[in-house]
């Protein structure tokens, strides 16, 4: 069953459908699809093929690889869409067989460990908004530094990522229970735990204080004017205590999830329930935090390496 770039282009729209309706995914992962698939229908124009064939797809890939301009994981996450593509097509029945479905591609993935805080950092981080709230004198300046803190605590107790925590509904949050309800990647639900009392006092604290911007959303955190906080704004929270603590300024919020991962394990956390916390699909996307993980590493080698007990 032949595929032209005309079927290209309406099966793309029943595809977004399908992301959207069926697999229940996130805007901005169904953008990084349709991304990716409309490079390469760009690509099919550019070159004037009507029929898109197993030998254009390889040419298209490998084209990718030798422009030496995008990343081997990025080409790799290109594969994968692509992959997916077709084989909803078949499942759907627009086609028989998919045209990638005996390539056999493996890509080198580069190894890139995670970027982490140390102890001391988190440390002056989580001391930062305390230290700043000596100086602020009004109201609504305390306010919103007693929203930032509960933010920053957040971010690094439970280890959410940044579009998980500006999700968080009031409803979704038991500060008797200390749960919360996170909806990770394809709205995948995961119920975590809040360890630290003093983190759940910071959030009351907030929380006895968050009517005071005259809410107009349920979120748990809001901005001045009442509504949802953004990612973006997040991004900035965080650039502001990470500079008064002195941290470095290629740090991200992320960097908290990384540290908060690698500290479980440090302290002797398994694997698998690390994965479960984070809400890994896969154990292998947790297993790149065992390469920082390095206390216990010491342990061992402190405790059985030879080379310590040899009298040269």
């Amino acid at each position: 069953m032949e595929l032209t770039i005309a079927d290209f282009t309406e099966y793309l729209k029943e595809y977004e459908f399908y992301l959207s309706v069926e697999r229940n995914l996130s805007l901005k992962s169904i953008k990084a699809y349709l991304s990716d698939l409309n490079g390469l229908h760009a690509w099919y124009n550019i070159h004037s093929y009507e029929q898109i064939t197993k030998q254009d797809l390889i040419t298209y890939l490998e084209e990718l690889n030798l422009n030496n301009i995008l990343s081997d994981s990025t080409i790799k996450r290109k594969y994968i869409t692509i992959k997916a593509f077709f084989n909803y097509l078949v499942q759907t029945e627009k086609i028989s067989v998919s045209p990638v479905a005996t390539f056999g591609k493996h890509f080198k993935t580069a190894k890139r460990i995670p970027k982490t805080l140390s102890v001391t950092e988190i440390e002056r981080l989580l001391n930062s908004p305390q230290e700043h709230m000596k100086e602020l004198y009004t109201p609504f300046r305390k306010i919103i530094c007693i929203r930032n803190n509960a933010i920053i605590e957040l971010l690094y107790v439970i280890g959410i990522r940044i579009g998980e925590l500006v999700s968080i509904n009031l409803e979704d949050i038991d500060l008797e229970e200390n749960t919360i309800l996170i909806f990770g990647k394809g709205r995948k639900e995961r119920l975590l735990y809040i360890s630290s009392a003093e983190v759940v006092k910071k959030i009351n604290s907030w929380l006895s204080l968050r009517e005071e911007l005259n809410p107009k959303s349920d979120a748990l955190f809001i901005n001045k004017y009442g509504d949802r906080l953004s990612i973006y704004s997040i991004e900035d929270i965080y650039a502001k205590y990470r500079d008064l603590a002195n941290i470095s300024k290629k740090s991200t919020p992320h960097y908290l999830r990384h540290s908060f991962a690698t500290h479980l394990l440090n302290n002797g956390a398994d694997l698998r329930s690390v994965q479960e916390i984070l809400g890994h699909t896969n154990v292998s996307t947790t297993q790149i935090y065992t390469e920082v993980s390095v206390e216990r590493k010491k342990e061992v080698l402190n405790k059985f390496n030879a080379r310590n007990n040899l009298k040269l």
